[in-house]
């Protein structure tokens, strides 16, 4: 009987592990959401991200990237009084700020799955971690992908939250070789 990713240890972590994490994923709000939980996970841990994600779903319109990107410093200023959120002035106004990056980079490219995909030429990196390895907290391919976006002008986007966010939406797989779930798609 095969196990599950160590790291998954609290009941938030097993569920989002087995049914989110490095599964493929091209949906673009999807694709936004987990760009923004994991810049908003900085300094924070992931539990505590999980925990109040459904609080940031509901305060950021279901990251519904077109309404964020016309937030205003009335809005910012609402949200800075949600206790259920990551209340984190510079985030919060990234958040704003990555919205309209978001939508400027589906302009340029079709949709931001082409762009985040065009990296590795739609190929997933599939690693063959043991389960007694920790996990890689960046690789070249984030610090490749973390420069571009912040050419762009993406906040909250260097290396090591851009390779959570690469395992968040699949393109790298780091399920450890003995957990259930390394060779699912």
């Amino acid at each position: 009987m095969k196990d599950i990713c160590k790291w998954a240890k609290t009941e938030v972590e097993i569920k989002y592990h087995n049914e989110e994490w490095c599964r493929i994923c091209h949906d673009e709000i999807k694709l936004f959401e987990m760009l923004i939980l994991e810049g908003m996970q900085a300094g924070l841990t992931w539990k505590c991200i999980l925990n109040k994600r459904e609080n940031m779903r509901e305060a950021f319109d279901n990251f519904d990237y077109k309404k964020i990107a016309k937030y205003d410093s009335k809005k910012i200023e609402e949200l800075l009084n949600n206790k259920g959120i990551i209340r984190n002035r510079r985030k919060l106004e990234a958040l704003i700020i990555n919205a309209n990056k978001f939508i400027e980079v589906q302009k340029e490219f079709g949709s931001f799955d082409k762009y985040i995909w065009s990296f590795t030429k739609g190929k997933r990196i599939n690693n063959k971690l043991k389960p007694t390895d920790d996990l890689p907290a960046r690789s070249e391919l984030s610090d490749l992908i973390s420069k571009d976006l912040i050419k762009r002008g993406f906040k909250f986007t260097g290396s090591i939250i851009i390779y959570s966010y690469l395992q968040g939406i699949g393109i790298v797989n780091d399920h450890s070789i003995n957990c259930r779930f390394h060779n699912e798609k």
